[in-house]
């Protein structure tokens, strides 16, 4: 990963990151493409959730640029904020899932609300992503029937329904012992092969195990370093 690649999928220049009135973090330089995983650390409060934010558009981008899966985060409507996040994947440390309806019901209602139609189709694709997560099985389980690891493969799976090119994870391991963390990394490896994957973690041990480039929130700005 270098400041600038010739054809990535997520890049900043020059960004500048809000909280509310509050400038974060100033100009901020990146970029990922896809095959990468990199990762985003950095003390709590240090701007790394209002990037992942900015990244999908719950924070308007004010100055600089970014540009996520072909849409310009500086120019971008509003009505085109859905259609940027069916080409990105945002996992959170809290699972978020909708805790009254299965595993299969939690990924037909994102696709159904995605402009899915065909029953055939969505079954299909449900099928698909619950086998790349290793739930297979688990279809018909409610949320409250599946670990913790479960809940956040159940959480990566709906990431994956509509073929990002981007993944964003707030820390995917955050609420997990080490031996689940130790999966949901090799499952987001695996997964950066297809994508481009920004992990934001405080999650050392998962860093060390999977090296890869990392960007640094700090003194408010996002430094480079390599693993």
């Amino acid at each position: 990963m270098t400041t600038m690649e010739a054809n990535p999928v997520l890049w900043a220049e020059n960004l500048d990151v809000y909280q509310k009135k509050t400038r974060v973090l100033s100009e901020v330089n990146f970029s990922i493409s896809k095959g990468e995983l990199v990762y985003l650390i950095g003390k709590t409060g240090a701007g790394k959730s209002s990037l992942l934010r900015t990244l999908y558009a719950d924070i308007p981008v004010r100055s600089g640029r970014a540009r996520v899966a072909g849409y310009d985060l500086a120019t971008l409507s509003k009505k085109d904020i859905p259609y940027l996040r069916r080409k990105l994947g945002v996992v959170f440390q809290d699972f978020q899932l909708l805790t009254d309806r299965s595993v299969f019901d939690n990924l037909d209602f994102v696709l159904r609300a995605t402009d899915w139609k065909n029953k055939t189709d969505i079954q299909r694709r449900i099928r698909e992503v619950l086998e790349m997560v290793g739930m297979e099985n688990k279809a018909y389980k409610m949320p409250y029937q599946l670990s913790g690891g479960e809940q956040q493969r159940l959480a990566i799976a709906r990431a994956l329904l509509n073929n990002p090119e981007v993944i964003l994870a707030d820390e995917p391991t955050g609420n997990l012992d080490p031996d689940t963390s130790e999966e949901i990394m090799r499952l987001l490896v695996r997964i950066s092969q297809d994508c481009a994957v920004l992990v934001a973690t405080h999650d050392f041990l998962m860093i060390t195990k999977f090296p890869s480039h990392i960007l640094v929130c700090e003194d408010g700005t996002v430094r480079h370093e390599q693993l």
